[in-house]
């Protein structure tokens, strides 16, 4: 498409570089699945998807003080062991949300248009690797890692930061063990 990339800007947040796209203050951004899928329908003809490069960092993550995790332990471990399970068998079947969807559920009371798509939002979601059936682990720590260093967000030298400093993968490691 003739784009070369200058200086790299992070805006964090999916929706605010939605708004930065559709407003003319970008002209090409990196946005989630679901928003690309909305601005592509909401303002048909208007953008185009890019081939995207190859990208092992995180897309989504979890969060929660470390203390917290340390001290609900067994919780935290069935919650992983259960997106883990989750991440392996839409990598075997990405239709298995659709099929295992209780519709009196909460997913089930999502506008139809939305449950309409689930099947081809998630085949194209694990086809692009946003469902690492491994969750993403390490390889997608260090990817972070580079990828905000390179936009100014985080100091130093990536590849001598300790990652263990930023993420607890513990819970990840056993879920992924099993």
């Amino acid at each position: 498409m003739g784009i070369k990339f200058g200086k790299r800007s992070y805006v964090p947040g999916s929706a605010n570089r939605v708004v930065a796209l559709v407003a003319g203050q970008a002209d090409a951004t990196i946005i989630d699945l679901s928003n690309k899928n909305k601005v592509m329908r909401k303002h048909e003809g208007k953008f185009n998807v890019l081939p995207m490069f190859e990208v092992e960092a995180s897309d989504e993550a979890l969060f929660a003080n470390l203390d917290w995790i340390k001290a609900n332990e067994k919780d935290v471990q069935i919650f992983v062991d259960a997106l883990a399970s989750t991440w392996a068998d839409m990598a075997a079947d990405p239709t298995i949300i659709s099929k295992e969807t209780n519709p009196d559920g909460p997913i089930g009371q999502l506008p139809k248009e939305i449950l309409g798509e689930l099947d081809n939002f998630y085949t194209e979601a694990a086809e692009g690797g946003l469902y690492d059936p491994m969750g993403g682990g390490l390889k997608a720590a260090k990817a972070d890692m580079e990828w905000y260093s390179q936009a100014g967000q985080l100091e130093g030298d990536p590849s001598t930061l300790n990652i263990e400093d930023f993420w607890y993968l513990a819970p990840l490691d056993a879920a992924t063990a099993k």
